[in-house]
């Protein structure tokens, strides 16, 4: 617990200085079952966005020694309930927490005297850590899987040693932080523990650890349950459909970065008073470099009266990040255009670090496309991406049609990405960097990719995942599979070219994707940018809970159950499920029609294996499911919130996902087909949230 001071000093003053910095409020979960109308629980998450913040803040404790130390984020913990005058008085001489009256609607008021008349709404916040989890765990990740644990330990204590940390403390948080150096390499080997999602692997790590000893408690703070504490801090937020794939409503949100009134609502900000780096973690073929052309005919579109600068990537000789940084000194009020692919987290650690050397805020700009479960690009945004490589000439970093081999190097790139849903790289970028520019690139309403496209674009992938186990990054023309990558890059061109037509109708005209994101990047450069609603709901919301199913193993028993059941074999023949069914889950329970705490109730099976029965398969001419039945896990039985549980696998056009509740109904009426699987199918499933 903190003292008065913190509620005046930190939170006040935040808001009459007008720092640039988000107060965002959740319900918390944790508490759900103490909740009542008058006992409410929230979350509010502090996030600083600009370091321009912390300098002015440093002023401000050379006046005022007893201010609270500012860090780039950390939570409070608030609880408000209604208490009688004598119960008001009595709290007010408690100097452990901090308590204020809201009575007259400013949210956290400087009144001290709380013995009104009427009953006080009470607040009491807890500042909880949030160095612990961002630099020492979150920031390690890469280090202590690329380098190992000696060199994450050099790491972490070069941090604390920055941060003048006692001795003692150094020692305790050394030992916590071995602990968990050990149990995530156990769990995941060499195989690179995600920054986006590593809280739902840290908190539960923390929340066993505190439970050790009272002073594993004090040195973790308020670790999470086993679930990523955003996620289920913003769990009653907005509603999305049955199965998790459309919105249905916007809501409001509770954000301030410095709000005139308690009432106005003030968006997330990037400060204009600092340089602005406009990034592209894209692909050869993304039309960055066209892009930044046409920003630099028109900077006017930007509004902003910032000069633009524009770094090609090709034509820069030596270290191009450095070259870039060089050039944000010689002008720190610039908006830099990076005209570079930067695709992966080194790069963006790279950027980050520019940002606070050069007082700047970075906003990636990326292709917009739906990806697939293991790549934020579709197979669909690459072929558009080779499609435009190949049609190039006289390109100043020689990747164009006179390129031997363009079509791998375009490959290269696609595996850079790999390992990341769209979902989890959007994420990503937001969580990092704050802000996330989309540019157009397909029309949603296209025709699929044509079957030879789709072929030689997995026959090269596959090529170069046996290129790349046995060569590492070896160039194609060298190596055993040099007569393979041959024929399939003239494949490629023949086939690219024969599809022509097709690639150039599903393009999105490039004059639309030009005034897109240049008003996109107009509300960055004036600080008038908000998080898009869709990214607010991938990053902090759980909509259901479900068993997530393998969905190469769903089309290969679908294909056997076929070979031996004739109107299974008639109905699958035209339903191209190999490349349709992209997704296949067993919902257990969705917050819209079970509840919060439905939900929350799977935290303790999240991430564990489950195995699921396949019993029956149902269908009608509009959609299609599998009876599902669940199974235990370490002996528990895990039982679906929904009447049936089941596994949608097809729907018919216009067919929301959902509809495949009705399935048994309809058979019971007489209305669908059911083919019996006697014995059952066992798959084995993980329990996830979305």
């Amino acid at each position: 617990m903190i003292d008065e001071s913190i509620k005046q000093e930190i939170i006040r003053l935040m808001k009459e200085r007008r720092f640039p910095a988000a107060f965002k409020c959740y319900h918390n979960f944790h508490k759900i079952d103490s909740m009542s109308s008058d006992n409410l629980f929230y979350k509010m998450v502090i996030h600083v966005h600009s370091d321009s913040a912390f300098r002015r803040y440093q002023k401000e404790m050379r006046h005022k020694p007893g201010l609270w130390p500012l860090y780039r984020g950390f939570f409070v913990d608030i609880n408000l309930f209604k208490a009688s005058k004598e119960r008001a008085a009595e709290i007010s001489k408690n100097k452990n927490g901090i308590i204020g009256n809201t009575n007259d609607g400013s949210g956290l008021s400087a009144k001290d005297d709380l013995a009104d008349d009427d009953a006080n709404l009470m607040i009491k916040l807890k500042f909880l850590t949030y160095k612990l989890r961002t630099f020492l765990i979150r920031n390690g990740l890469s280090i202590l899987f690329k380098d190992g644990p000696s060199a994450y330990k050099a790491y972490y204590l070069r941090q604390m040693r920055t941060w003048n940390t006692s001795a003692g403390k150094q020692r305790e948080l050394s030992k916590m932080l071995d602990e968990w150096a050990v149990f995530i390499r156990r769990k995941y080997g060499k195989k690179q523990l995600s920054s986006s999602i590593y809280l739902s692997e840290a908190e539960p790590f923390l929340e066993q650890y505190a439970r050790r000893s009272p002073e594993n408690r004090a040195l973790i703070g308020s670790a999470g349950t086993v679930v990523r504490a955003e996620d289920f801090l913003a769990i009653i937020g907005e509603g999305r459909d049955e199965e998790g794939d459309l919105e249905t409503e916007r809501g409001a949100e509770v954000v301030t970065t410095a709000p005139s009134s308690p009432s106005s609502f003030v968006k997330d900000t990037v400060q204009k008073n600092e340089g602005l780096i406009v990034f592209f973690p894209g692909i050869p073929g993304c039309a960055k470099s066209a892009l930044c052309k046409e920003l630099l005919k028109a900077p006017e579109h930007l509004g902003d009266d910032r000069p633009v600068l524009s770094l090609m990537g090709d034509l820069i000789k030596g270290r191009y990040w450095q070259k870039v940084a060089d050039e944000r000194r010689r002008k720190p009020y610039s908006i830099m255009l990076a005209d570079k692919n930067a695709p992966n987290e080194e790069v963006w650690r790279q950027i980050e670090a520019m940002c606070h050397s050069t007082r700047a805020s970075a906003v990636p700009v990326v292709p917009d496309s739906e990806g697939t479960e293991s790549n934020p690009f579709s197979l669909d945004a690459l072929a558009v991406f080779m499609y435009r490589v190949l049609q190039r000439v006289n390109h100043p970093g020689n990747l164009d049609k006179a390129s031997p081999n363009a079509g791998y190097v375009l490959l290269m790139f696609y595996n850079l990405y790999d390992g990341k849903s769209r979902r989890e790289f959007d994420s990503e970028l937001i969580e990092r960097f704050g802000s996330l520019v989309k540019m157009p690139l397909l029309k949603s309403d296209r025709s699929p990719l044509p079957d030879p496209v789709r072929s030689i674009l997995e026959e090269g992938l596959s090529l170069y995942k046996l290129h790349t186990k046995r060569h590492g990054r070896l160039e194609s023309t060298k190596g055993t599979y040099a007569k393979e990558w041959t024929k399939w890059e003239k494949q490629l061109r023949g086939i690219l070219s024969a599809n022509a037509e097709y690639l150039d109708s599903i393009q999105v005209p490039f004059e639309f994707a030009v005034k897109q994101v240049s008003e996109q990047l107009r509300s960055v450069a004036k600080g008038d940018y908000q998080t898009p609603i869709t990214e607010k709901r991938k990053l902090g919301t759980i909509v259901f809970a479900a068993a997530s199913l393998p969905v190469t193993e769903i089309s290969i028993f679908l294909h056997k159950l076929g070979q031996i059941n004739p109107k299974v074999e008639s109905f699958l023949k035209d339903k191209d499920l190999e490349h349709n069914l992209r997704k296949a889950h067993v919902t257990l329970a969705h917050k819209r029609s079970h509840g919060v705490t439905a939900v929350a109730s799977y935290g303790p099976f999240l991430s564990r294996e489950l195995p699921v029965e396949l019993t029956a398969l149902l269908f009608t001419d509009k959609m299609a499911a599998l009876e599902a039945r669940l199974g235990c896990v370490d002996d528990e039985k895990v039982e679906s919130r929904n009447e049936w549980p089941h596994v949608t696998i097809w729907t018919g056009e216009g067919v929301l996902p959902k509809e495949a509740n009705m399935l048994q109904q309809l058979h019971s009426e007489g209305k669908a087909t059911r083919v019996e699987v006697d014995p059952p199918a066992t798959i084995s499933g993980t329990v996830e949230f979305f």
